[in-house]
Parts: C-alpha cells; structure tokens; sequence
C-alpha cells in the first residue's frame, strides 16, 4: 500500500492570526500536495479541509493558537512537514518573498 498518514501541530505566531494572506499561502501550499490534508484548531477537531480558503479563514484561528494537521495519502508526511514549516516561518516563503506583501 503506498498511502500513509501523517499529523503535526504547531505555534500561529502571526501577529493577527489567520487572516487573508496566511490563509491563502496556507492553503494554496496544501493543494500542492495531492494527499488529503485536514486542518484544525484543536486536537479533537472539528477537521476542515485545508484546500479550502473559505473553510481555512473561517476558522479565525488567533495568535497563539496551536494549530493542527492530519494528512492522508502518499505524499502526506511530506505535506504535513511542509505546513507545520510555513507557520513555523510566520508564512514567510523559504526563496525570496520577503518585499512582496
């Protein structure tokens, strides 16, 4: 079987939470993994999907808030490091974003 699974969480450190801009880097970095991939703002959910913008910044997740992902699919380890990095960097690209904003 060549599905897995994988979960992370992680410290929103962003001064105004999840708004717009984290939001849409956020999901749009998820749809680049083609794994199922949830996200919630606790460990027992509700789960939403993390494709979806509307879904994403309907959470109004706020700074300090622990944020948690649940992938399924091959790539899903990967997509799960990849987003829990992306808060980590406070939505800061890894190559050369840092004037576009």
């Amino acid at each position: 079987m060549t599905s897995s699974s994988a979960s992370g969480s992680v410290l929103l450190t962003h001064d105004v939470g999840l708004h717009a801009r984290p939001s849409v880097k956020l999901t749009k970095l998820a749809k680049s993994f083609k794994s199922t991939i949830e996200f919630a703002v606790s460990p027992e959910g509700p789960w939403i999907d993390a494709k979806s913008i509307v879904k994403v910044m309907a959470t109004k997740a706020k700074k300090d808030t622990v944020l948690h992902f649940r992938a399924s699919g091959g790539d899903a380890p990967a997509a799960v490091a990849a987003l829990t990095s992306l808060v980590e960097r406070d939505f800061k690209e890894n190559h050369a974003d840092a004037a576009t904003g």
